[in-house]
């Protein structure tokens, strides 16, 4: 994560950098340089959103690689490797000088055969599970004993969708309350649960008693109970937030007693549109500034050829003045 942060650092000191060394360049045109350093100001912001989230996701029950590349191994022998999770160590292995593979690995965790010849050095998990949520791997080159370098490190958050809720009226203990029951299961991280009334408005507070079980697979189910004193008119909307999934699953219950259908969405593609519209407007900027810098340095260029044969045509002047003069001088004479 240090890392991570030093080349967020690092980038942005060389725009500053570059900016400044166009402004000392043409110190007279400000504009094009503002405009240039604003370009280049969101095209690193724009790479930040990008990146943001660092971590690889992995789903509950799915294979996953945690990628490494290194050219460090490439036709090497003679070379062990370790990947740690934390400081214990889940594989061993050891490419031999006659081309055999040693290896040993906990819980069927596995890289390529073929990793010195290709620097492909990822760590592939036959199957992700909930503990191993925001949990680092690093992977080492030992050589001789107890010693170790450090050649990649990757972080793996887990998650799992939830099914999609389910939403039912229940029977009034007491009074003109309604009682509405939200149930989802088999899902992680732990989720956000909302509740709407006719799609907008938020119920009273103290309305909503939500609890979350852990089941021995280490996932959740989450039940929601929402009493309230409504009309006879109504459209009530259970939601489940899910971060880590980017999922959103809706379900609704109407006066009719018509549920609606489940709708899931995926915040992630809003973001992949935000963030592509983001760099399409930042790309416009920067070629724009670049086009415009061009534009002034060959305007430049041009006066400066006007004024050159003007320059000439005024030292010519005084001299045939000069001339002119003493022809008279000699006439007179």
């Amino acid at each position: 994560m240090g890392e991570f942060c030093c080349s967020k650092l690092k980038s942005k000191t060389s725009f500053s950098n570059f900016s400044g060394f166009c402004a000392q360049i043409c110190p007279k045109r400000e504009t094009p340089v503002a405009l240039l350093r604003a370009g280049l100001l969101l095209s690193f912001l724009c790479l930040c959103v990008c990146l943001d989230d660092e971590c690889v996701l992995g789903i509950v029950g799915r294979p996953v690689a945690l990628p490494c590349f290194s050219h460090e191994l490439l036709n090497a022998v003679n070379v062990s490797i370790e990947w740690r999770r934390g400081d214990e160590v889940v594989l061993a292995s050891v490419w031999n000088q006659d081309g055999s593979l040693e290896t040993w690995s906990v819980n069927s965790t596995a890289v390529p055969a073929d990793a010195p010849l290709t620097g492909n050095l990822s760590l592939k998990l036959p199957e992700v599970r909930p503990v191993e949520d925001k949990i680092f791997y690093s992977l080492f080159i030992v050589s001789g004993e107890n010693q170790s370098t450090r050649l990649c490190t990757a972080c793996l958050r887990t998650a799992a969708s939830f099914s999609s809720p389910q939403l039912q009226r229940e029977e009034a203990v007491q009074g003109d309350e309604k009682v509405f029951l939200c149930h989802a299961t088999g899902g992680y991280p732990v989720p956000a649960v909302y509740w709407l009334i006719n799609n907008t408005k938020e119920p009273p507070a103290g309305s909503v008693r939500t609890q979350m079980a852990s089941l021995p697979d280490h996932l959740y189910n989450v039940t929601s109970l929402l009493t309230v004193n409504i009309s006879d008119d109504f459209i009530v909307s259970c939601i489940i937030d899910n971060y880590s999934m980017n999922q959103t699953m809706i379900s609704s219950y109407s006066s009719d007693g018509v549920e609606g259908s489940p709708v899931v969405n995926r915040a992630s593609s809003a973001m992949w549109v935000f963030g592509t519209a983001l760099c399409v407007v930042v790309g416009v900027m920067v070629i724009g500034g670049v086009l415009y810098q061009l534009h002034l340095d060959r305007m430049s260029k041009t006066e400066k050829e006007h004024k050159q044969p003007e320059r000439r045509y005024k030292r010519q002047f005084p001299v045939k003045e000069e001339e002119e003069l003493m022809e008279s001088e000699k006439t007179d004479v």
